[in-house]
């Protein structure tokens, strides 16, 4: 059985379907807007503490769309990060494009690649790093859970280190996410060109409005933007204007229904090549033959589907108009490659300018102006047109411009020759490249709390207590007061260009890639030429000093980098302020055990040390280099960070006059040691209580001081009291021993800092003995919470000896005097260079130097503090540090120092025996003659002779050199 069907007429017809469908997408657009706005006020009034499915609170919710807003927001931020903001501007951008109709057909499949988006934006986030806002309230990164995995899978797939690996990722990432949401938010290259040429044209207008403003010249800036953006008016009206042409021919073939078969035509209303002047002379050529016969222009009129010639009227002209076009622009004939066009083509436009390249070519070739003999026909010259010529052109709305054989105005816009050779040669006139040139640091640091708290107005009523109370940051000079004097870049510039010129005086080939200025000095990064070695630029420091006219200057190899940093003094020096050190947050609200202010680094940044990591600092310079004035800034660093239960200080100045006007504040163990032989005595009291200390930590079960006192703040917080085992005697009846347990109250162990300010005078009265403290200390005290600091103005190698260098590997010197000096205390060259005044080189632990400049506190501001900490009390001063212990003790340190003054230890005297023996029994008693009898060494015949002398046994030498026994003769 067969069935028929029947075509019904549809319900609606094709104009209102597409009216149906257009509103359609309009109305799919505003609810993509939607969506988009409310994703964005979610995630934009997301706040933390907002209750959601893992908080749990009965404050209300912040979040704009209430409980349930906060929860959905808190899931995303946790998995995402800041990579749900594109959540949430996919649906805007594309709700727009559905309701503008702009590329909305390409929708779908560019939808579904913007899920990658939101991944790729939280990978990005992830390289960056949080805030201290964020950090507080999330355990991830900026990129949430996925962005922080993702990340450190692409990490663990680069065989490079991590830190060098986040900044390559989060470049590639940035490139990667500009072009994936350009592509995802269907932005099409001719869009995205437009809006870099709007972007770039309004940023140059708005510069030179400002500028206009401000009384500064830059009309050459908008005149170029002004001249590009007519340009592009006048070629998008030209082009306008040839196809508004074609689609009214073609309107008007359709609806007339009069096929026109002229293939000239359709190809006259092609878009003009871009020809120039010499594109258009066989045209002029052509123009001296006789005139033929021109047919009417038809257009030809292409076979159309069934389906055009069912739409109703207006949709089927539109339609056939569109096909007419597209015909057209398929066969995309050149004008220029068709003999039969008209003079008439391309009239209404200029011709475009010759372009000249200097890579020569075709269009490098200039061909001489054409004469009147060039141009004379060999056939009889063409008559004037008919009026009916331009008729068929009367639809084209370009006007009528005769065209003149003569080619003078054509050659007037072509550049001359001289010209063209400038712009050939602009290139290697262009400027140098500019150098990067970094801020100083000019601004004040970010002030620590103390120093915030302390700029508070102190209400009446706030009495001072009577704990111990630290110095004021007021006793100090206000940084505000200091002089700043910040060069301008233009000057940086022209010393970098100098100094590069300098070098290539010397041979040094190379750049000048940065400029870092500072408080005193300002570096050059150079960047050397392959194959040059530093030692080189090195060796020229004095050569690059004279040369710039400065004082001198200091060449470096930046650690780290393939630069060459050459340092040289600024014209006007600016003061380094210790207030200023003092007052920022490294030193106020860093975790640092005991605090050292050095000064600031080349760039300004404040420098600030640990001594408790160092664990000591040997110090050397010259007189008048900034070694006494740094050794006080040390120690009000010390005193206005830590109280008298923290940190204990014993001073040794030979000198009696640096460290004398600190006597008497309760930081002290003891006055100020200025006799060299009690130094060697307090000495001795250090290396007693660093092994008295070992023994409690031992006792305890810790590490360090900082574990001891951790367990005295436990016990202490518990109210326990600590215990210790003492033999109190032996038992009557079984002799053995009796032991007792006694119970005493925990206290902490306070820092001990020793500070010599001149080793080379103690080194002169007793150098055995303080070498063997200073190694002693300086291998085992770091654990015990004992520090020195120890300073000398003769850094020669009788003085810091080879033994002292390995044990202070965290090293500061001053300006020097040669080169030799600067060998000795660093193991390189380079102190002799410097300013003076503060002017210093740090290396840390052994490893890279740093140049500091120390600040300057005045005798009058330590004078000041002193006073302050004398108000809480004298000083709790231990007898045993200057006075000695007692003999025995005095003999066990001698022992663990190696030090055999007081008797023969250990197998020493069975040979003092021996020596007793001959003595007695030969009746003579010389050092070669012990030296014979016992076959040992002279030093140590003279050391047993010499304690037979102080045992009365023999007398002193005499004027000979003979020595009479006292012991009478055994028979």
């Amino acid at each position: 059985m067969a069935f028929q069907t029947r075509s019904r007429d549809p319900l609606l017809d094709s104009d209102m379907q597409a009216a149906v469908e257009k509103r359609g997408k309009e109305l799919f657009g505003l609810l993509l807007i939607g969506l988009g706005l409310l994703v964005a006020a979610m995630i934009g009034s997301y706040t933390p503490d907002d209750p959601n499915w893992y908080v749990s609170t009965d404050a209300p919710a912040r979040n704009w769309l209430g409980s349930f807003g906060a929860s959905i927001a808190h899931i995303l931020y946790l998995g995402l990060g800041f990579g749900t903001w594109a959540i949430a501007a996919t649906p805007l951008v594309w709700g727009v494009r559905f309701v503008m109709h702009r590329g909305e057909e390409r929708a779908i499949p560019w939808m579904l690649i913007s899920l990658l988006l939101p991944i790729v934006l939280a990978i990005y986030a992830s390289t960056l790093p949080p805030g201290p806002v964020w950090s507080q309230n999330h355990d991830s990164g900026l990129g949430g859970l996925l962005g922080d995995f993702f990340l450190a899978m692409l990490l663990l797939l680069l065989p490079i280190a991590p830190m060098i690996g986040v900044k390559l990722l989060s470049l590639g990432l940035a490139v990667f996410l500009v072009v994936l949401a350009a592509f995802t938010m269907g932005f099409t290259r001719h869009e995205i060109s437009r809006l870099g040429r709007f972007l770039v044209i309004g940023v140059i207008m708005t510069y030179g409005a400002v500028a206009t403003l401000l009384g500064r010249g830059a009309s050459s800036s908008v005149q170029a933007a002004m001249a590009y953006n007519t340009r592009r008016k006048e070629q998008k009206a030209s082009r306008d204007a040839d196809v508004y042409a074609a689609e009214m021919a073609a309107a008007e073939a359709v609806v007339d229904d009069e096929p026109y078969v002229d293939d000239d035509w359709d190809e006259v209303e092609e878009p003009p090549a871009k020809g120039g002047l010499f594109s258009r002379v066989p045209s002029l050529i052509r123009r001296s033959e006789p005139p033929m016969d021109m047919p009417e222009p038809e257009l030809v009129e292409h076979e159309t589907d069934v389906e055009v010639d069912d739409m109703p009227g207006h949709e089927r002209i539109s339609a056939k108009i569109a096909k007419a076009v597209q015909i057209r622009r398929a066969a995309n004939v050149k004008p220029e490659d068709d003999p039969n066009l008209p003079l008439t083509k391309g009239r209404g436009r200029r011709p475009e300018p010759l372009i000249f390249s200097p890579q020569g070519g075709a269009e490098t070739r200039i061909e001489p102006p054409l004469t009147g003999a060039e141009l004379e026909p060999d056939t009889p010259p063409m008559p004037p047109a008919p009026e009916d010529f331009a008729e068929p052109l009367a639809m084209d709305d370009v006007p009528y411009e005769p065209f003149s054989a003569s080619p003078e105005p054509e050659i007037e816009e072509i550049p001359a020759p001289r010209q063209t050779a400038e712009i050939v040669e602009l290139p290697r006139a262009e400027p140098a490249r500019k150098v990067v040139v970094e801020k100083p640091i000019t601004k004040l640091p970010e002030r620590s709390t103390r120093a915030k708290a302390e700029a508070e107005p102190r209400l009446a009523f706030d009495e001072a207590g009577n704990d111990f109370e630290l110095p004021p940051l007021n006793l100090l000079t206000n940084p505000t007061s200091i002089e700043r004097h910040v060069l301008s870049d233009e000057a940086l510039e022209e010393n970098a260009r100098m100094l590069e010129s300098v070098l290539d005086d010397y041979g040094v080939k190379g750049e000048i890639v940065s400029v870092r200025p500072g408080p005193v000095v300002t570096m050059y990064e150079l960047e050397p030429a392959p194959g040059l070695k530093a030692s080189r630029v090195i060796g020229l420091a004095d050569d690059i000093a004279r040369s710039m006219s400065a004082l001198s200057a200091r060449v470096s190899t930046v650690p780290g980098r393939s630069v060459i940093g050459i340092e040289l003094p600024n014209e006007n020096r600016e003061m380094v302020s210790f207030r200023e050190i003092l007052s920022s947050r490294d030193y106020g609200d860093g975790n640092h055990a005991l605090p050292l202010a050095l000064g600031k680094d080349i760039g300004g940044g404040a420098v600030v040390a640990n001594l408790a990591k160092m664990p000591h600092l040997l110090i050397a310079g010259t007189t008048g280099s900034g070694k006494s004035v740094a050794i006080n800034t040390m120690i009000l660093s010390l005193l206005y960070k830590l109280t008298p239960d923290e940190c204990r200080l014993i001073m040794i100045d030979p000198k009696m006059l640096e460290l004398s006007v600190y006597d008497g504040i309760p930081h002290l163990l003891s006055p100020v040691v200025t006799d060299p032989k009690k130094a060697v005595v307090a000495l001795k009291w250090v290396v007693g209580e660093m092994e008295d200390r070992y023994r409690k930590m031992s006792k305890m079960g810790v590490r360090n001081i900082a574990g001891f006192n951790g367990r005295v703040e436990d016990a202490l917080s518990k109210g326990e009291m600590f215990s210790r085992t003492v033999q109190t005697g032996f038992d009557d009846d079984t002799g053995e021993p009796v032991f007792e347990t006694e119970e005493f109250e925990p206290k902490k162990l306070p820092y001990i800092v020793v500070i010599v300010d001149e080793m080379a005078d103690l080194m002169m009265v007793a150098g055995k003995e303080i070498e063997a403290c200073i190694q002693r200390l300086a291998q085992m005290a770091r654990a015990s919470g004992i520090h020195l600091v120890m300073a000398t103005q003769r850094p020669s190698v009788d003085v810091i000896t080879g033994t002292i260098k390995a044990n202070f590997p965290t090293r500061i010197s001053f300006q020097v005097t040669s080169k030799v000096d600067s060998r000795t205390i660093l193991g390189e060259m380079g102190a002799e260079q410097l300013l003076g005044m503060g002017d210093m080189l740090y290396m840390a632990g052994g490893s890279k130097i740093i140049r500091c400049h120390g600040p300057f506190v005045s005798d009058e501001e330590v004078e000041e503090v002193v006073n302050h900490l004398k108000q809480f009390g004298p000083p709790d001063y231990v007898g045993g540090v200057v006075e000695g212990p007692d003999d025995e003790k005095a003999d066990n340190i001698d022992a663990v120092l190696g030090l055999n003054t007081g008797g023969n230890t250990g197998g020493e005297d069975a040979l003092y025996d021996q020596a007793v023996a001959i003595v007695i029994k030969d009746r003579k008693c010389s050092t070669s003659y012990i030296q014979r009898k016992l076959a040992i060494g002279y030093n140590k015949a003279a050391r047993l002779v010499e304690q037979m002398e102080e045992n009365g046994l023999v007398t002193p030498a005499n004027h000979v050199g003979k020595r009479d026994i006292l012991v009478p003769e055994q028979e």
